[in-house]
This record gives structure tokens, C-alpha cells and sequence, in this order.
């Protein structure tokens, strides 16, 4: 059943029509030179983005052969998303912490500590557990002691030392052509290189590489996931669903082939909502990006005052009027489609909240 799924959606993809439009503020969508514009962008201002041309029998004609999809390897997840979960009866549990100086006879601070009924998570690095306290090391003591007791006035005269002979040297003796420890070494395994899982209080470091895809259908982009493990090992799909939101895992992210690899499994989260989701997010930051921008018009400019200036002449009421009017009829851009990824990220973040795909935070 999943194959012939796979199949209609190929199909599917493959007679859906290009958007020729932009579209990408009144309906969240964009156009592939758009998508790429928008990776050149992101690309340029965060260099862990790189594209790719991928499988040339996968390549999609509508896209530049060299450009075909953004990638980024080695994004970490150091924690797994149930440990971001909690209940109702975590939220509600509460308690009251008093600061004050009971000797002093005052009343002093009372906070309120919340979620004090939640367990601590082993899994994270905020709880590394129990230290033990390290121990006083009284063998310093007896060394240095020792050293300060000591006397140079016993030490023998130079004409009293006796000549040594001179060190044979190793190749002299012809001793690497007979001896056994010279032979070549077998093949070991050193397992100092093999890392061990994760476990107890050590924090388990898992990596993804982070593939950004151009829909056709759904005309946005799309995300795809590949986990690894400690040892480099490709995680398993249940280990991959640990590390995305309880509410969207087997649900709206799958296991899908990768469209541009023949061999490729990977995580996928589902573009068919992502339109929607983006216009209401482009929504907000355009207003705000408007509002910044029509009051730096409406800021006055300050003019550089020269010591020893005249005042110019020749500037009537006339030309003031029709500077001003100028002025108002510049027309605000708002927010362009370069920043369309920047804020992808940021959606895509809220749905695999662990794992670091936005590298766009300070932007």
C-alpha cells in the first residue's frame, strides 16, 4: 500500500505545473527561482548551508543542475523530545520558597518555585547528577617535604665521576633486522576510536543532516532529516521519531525515499500544511518589517552643518513641496522573499524542537 502511495505522489509531482507567480505573501507560496534566491541567501549569510546538485538521473529540470537542494551535516540533538514533555499535574505543582533570616526576626523574600513535582531528566546536561567531593591528597604534602630535606653537600667532585662508555648505536648492531617486535603490524582495531553509548548520566550526542527540498506540488519547501548516532550509525525510524514532537511524529513526518537519491531513506515532515502556516507567519513579520520602515521614512534626516556655510538660494516653496511629495510616494518594500528560509527554519524548529536547525537565531 505504501508503494502504490509512493507512486501516486510521483505521478502527482511529476503533472503539477511550475508557479510562475510569486505568491509567497498572499498564499505563503514560492516559485523556484524564488526558492532559490532565497537559498542563495541563506547560503551566503550562513555558511553551514551549502547546495547540491545530487543523483543527475534525479535532477529536477526546473531548478539549476548545480542547485537542486540546500544541506547541512552534523546539526546536533542533545536531547530527546519526550524530555521536553511534561503533564498537567508537572505545570500545577508548586512551592513556596522563603529567602528570609529567621534569627533576624524579619520576613524575607517568598518565591514561588514552579513545576516542583517534575522529576530531573537524566538526559540532560543541566543534571549531571552526583558529584563526589574529591579528596584531600596528602601525598603533595610528603613529596614536598621530602624535596626541602634534601642536601647538595654530599654530592661527589667532577674528577671523581667515572667515564662511561659511550651509548652503541642502534643500527650498528644490525638488532631491527632480527627482532620480532619489527615486523609489520597486524590489523587491530583500536577501540579508543569506537565510542561507546551514551548511558546514565553521560549525555547522548546524536547529528542530523538536514536537507532542504523544493515541492512542486505543494509549491514550498520541504525538510528531510538523517540521524546518526554516536558511532556515525544511521538511526534507526524509531530512534528518529524520539528526537520530533509527540504530535507530529507518524503523523505529518514519515520515512520517505529522498527525491534526489535513488537508495535514500530519510525523514520527511509533510509540506501540505506548510503554505498556510507560513502566510500567517510572513503575516506578522511584514507588518512589523512595514512599520520600521515607514518610520524610518517619516524620521527626519539630519544634514551635515558646514562651519563658514551660507544659506543656498534658489530652493522655493515649490521644489520643498515637491521633494516632500517624492518622498511619499517611495514605496515600501516590506519583507522580501530573500528571508523566506530564514523563517522556514524557524517554523520547521517548533516541530523538531531538540534538534538545531535553526542556525538563524542572532539573525
Amino acid at each position: 500500500m505504501h508503494a502504490i502511495q509512493q507512486q501516486y505522489w510521483s505521478i502527482r509531482d511529476y503533472l503539477s505545473p511550475v508557479l510562475k507567480e510569486s505568491k509567497f505573501k498572499e498564499h505563503g507560496r514560492i516559485t523556484p527561482e524564488e526558492f532559490v534566491a532565497a537559498g542563495d541567501f541563506l547560503a551566503y549569510k550562513f555558511p553551514v548551508w551549502t547546495w547540491e546538485k545530487g543523483d543527475s538521473s534525479k535532477a529536477r529540470d526546473y531548478l539549476p543542475a548545480d542547485k537542486q537542494y540546500l544541506v547541512t551535516r552534523g546539526v546536533p540533538c542533545l536531547r530527546r523530545a519526550t524530555s521536553l514533555a511534561y503533564t498537567d499535574a508537572d505545570e500545577d505543582a508548586e512551592r513556596l520558597l522563603n529567602f528570609g533570616d529567621s534569627s533576624a526576626g524579619g520576613d524575607g523574600d517568598e518565591w514561588v518555585e514552579t513545576h516542583a513535582g517534575r522529576k530531573p531528566n537524566l538526559d540532560s546536561a543541566a543534571n549531571p547528577g552526583e558529584i563526589a567531593d574529591i579528596p584531600d591528597d596528602s601525598q603533595d604534602d610528603d613529596l614536598a617535604s621530602g624535596v626541602g630535606n634534601m642536601s647538595l653537600g654530599n654530592m661527589p667532585a667532577m674528577s671523581e665521576i667515572p667515564d662511561m662508555d659511550e651509548i652503541p648505536d642502534m643500527e650498528e648492531e644490525d638488532l631491527e633486522e632480527g627482532d620480532a617486535a619489527t615486523a609489520a603490524p597486524k590489523n587491530v582495531i583500536d577501540s579508543s576510536q569506537v565510542v561507546e553509548v551514551a548511558t546514565g548520566n553521560l549525555l547522548q550526542v546524536r547529528t542530523y543532516d538536514v536537507m532542504i527540498t523544493y515541492d512542486k506540488y505543494y509549491q514550498t519547501p520541504r525538510i528531510w532529516l538523517l540521524g546518526y548516532d554516536e558511532n556515525r550509525t544511521p538511526l534507526t525510524p524509531s530512534q528518529i521519531f524520539q528526537d520530533v514532537s509527540a504530535d507530529h511524529a507518524l503523523k505529518t513526518v514519515t520515512i520517505e525515499p529522498f527525491p534526489h537519491s535513488s537508495s535514500l531513506q530519510a525523514a520527511s515532515v509533510h509540506p501540505c500544511k506548510h503554505a498556510s502556516v507560513m502566510k500567517k507567519v510572513i503575516e506578522r513579520m511584514n507588518n512589523s518589517v512595514v512599520a520600521e520602515q515607514l518610520a524610518q521614512q517619516k524620521a527626519p534626516k539630519e544634514k551635515k552643518k558646514w562651519p563658514f556655510s551660507r544659506k543656498a538660494s534658489g530652493i522655493g516653496k515649490d521644489d520643498k513641496n515637491v521633494a516632500a511629495a517624492a518622498g511619499d510616494d517611495e514605496e515600501v518594500e516590506g519583507m522580501r522573499v530573500d528571508f523566506y528560509l530564514v523563517v522556514f527554519l524557524k517554523f520547521i524548529a517548533s516541530i523538531v524542537p531538540t534538534i538545531e536547525v535553526d542556525s538563524t537565531t542572532s539573525f
